[in-house]
């Protein structure tokens, strides 16, 4: 397929491997070179303005041009900070079908507009849940809750984190992940939410708070919620943690089915609650996925029928303005929401910067939306195909970083 790249092939292995020293770029100092050739700009530019250079390129071509001589290799591996500087890279996106297999699936670029065979590193099964930010990857396990990793999936560096409190199987849970720009520290926060034993009034919930800085976790907040339950989505937005809650409907709650509420993770108050906080979204859900865009809260939601409120009829996005009211950034055009064909009522969304990706559980068509200029645009076709009529595909975007490390 033409826009399919093998990873392994367009790269050099050793990048791929946590040891480096089997990769063998062209040396420098052979002794068949012509002693009258001449001299390339490139040897005579210093190790800094090299690296400069580099750094105006989409990512896939850096890590490439780490295959041309020993000198380019080390100053792409150097993991100096003069690639902070780097252009800025529009975030990945990752593909994969959901089976119980191992999790093999394509990271497609944007910039580029191609996808790579990708091996994702530390993700086990596709029930993980994931966040992501400035070039890191947090995972935790689908059936052990307490199991948290970090990673970097350009440079394959990861570590998994002290297990998580709040016990190992939640009835929910949800994960989220800020990293700091200028000192690479991050965050992590896990939400889990456990029915109270024969009472469907009251949900135990607790939020669980892991700081790089003194690879620790703290659970700096408890409560018990009455006629609302967590669920799987919350993301961290200028250092407040938001949570998507659900109703049950046993309080005649029914409207709206989604409120949203937030901890300040800086403040971490631990006599308060929630609902104090919460937030109505803006109309009949019957999904939502948050995302931090350039400090902006941002949320994807499937629209249902005013009749029918479980029955998605299109998706809109929104923004949390002054953490009270919600402002509508753009509807997905009919024609878009028909290119999906049958759209499942929750699907996958997710981005950064100022770009969002949106996917359907039932296809491994992508489409995204550029913030900025307001510009709906499929991507190139994907090379997941579909090989049965219930197969499922998901999918997560992070940003693609050499400087962050786990």
């Amino acid at each position: 397929m033409a826009d399919e790249t093998s990873w392994e092939e367009s790269y050099p292995v050793a990048y791929f491997q946590s040891e480096v020293a089997g990769l063998k770029p062209t040396s420098e100092d052979s002794d068949d070179q012509d002693e009258d050739a001449l001299i390339s700009l490139d040897a005579v530019l210093p190790d800094d303005l090299l690296e400069k250079v580099l750094s105006f390129l989409p990512i896939a071509s850096i890590v490439r041009a780490s295959s041309v001589c020993r000198r380019w290799y080390e100053a792409v591996h150097s993991g100096r900070c003069s690639w902070t500087k780097m252009s800025p890279q529009k975030p990945w996106y990752f593909m994969f079908t959901c089976s119980d297999d191992a999790v093999a699936g394509y990271a497609y670029d944007p910039s580029l507009r191609k996808w790579y065979g990708f091996d994702f590193p530390c993700i086990e099964r596709s029930n993980w849940s994931t966040s992501s930010s400035c070039g890191l990857v947090c995972l935790m396990d689908g059936e052990n809750r307490s199991r948290v990793f970090v990673c970097n999936p350009i440079t394959r560096d990861w570590k998994r984190l002290h297990d998580a409190p709040g016990g190992k199987a939640p009835d929910y849970s949800a994960l989220a992940m800020s990293v700091d720009r200028r000192t690479h520290g991050y965050t992590v926060a896990v939400a889990k939410c456990k029915q109270v034993p024969q009472d469907y009034y009251q949900w135990e919930f607790s939020i669980h708070v892991y700081e790089s800085k003194t690879r620790a976790w703290l659970t700096p907040f408890a409560e018990v919620l009455v006629g609302w339950r967590g669920g799987d989505e919350c993301v961290i937005c200028n250092g407040v943690l938001y949570y998507l809650i659900y109703s049950t409907g046993v309080l005649r709650n029914v409207e709206p089915r989604h409120c949203l509420v937030m901890y300040d993770l800086s403040a971490r108050p631990a006599r308060t609650s929630l609902m104090r906080t919460a937030i109505p979204v803006p109309c009949s859900l019957t999904c939502g996925r948050l995302m931090n865009l350039r400090d902006r809260l941002i949320m994807v939601g499937g629209i249902g029928k005013p009749d029918r409120p479980g029955i998605i009829k299109g998706i809109g996005i929104w923004e949390l303005h002054r953490r009270r009211e919600w402002r509508e950034v753009a509807r997905m055009p009919h024609k878009f929401f028909q290119g999906f064909g049958e759209f499942d009522d929750v699907f996958a969304s997710s981005g950064a910067d100022d770009l969002i990706y949106i996917q359907s559980f039932g296809s491994p068509a992508l489409l995204t939306f550029d913030a900025t200029q307001k510009l709906w645009r499929w991507s190139t076709k994907s090379p997941v195909t579909k090989r049965f009529p219930l197969q499922l595909f998901t999918g997560f975007s992070f940003e693609p970083r050499l400087e962050v490390a786990s």
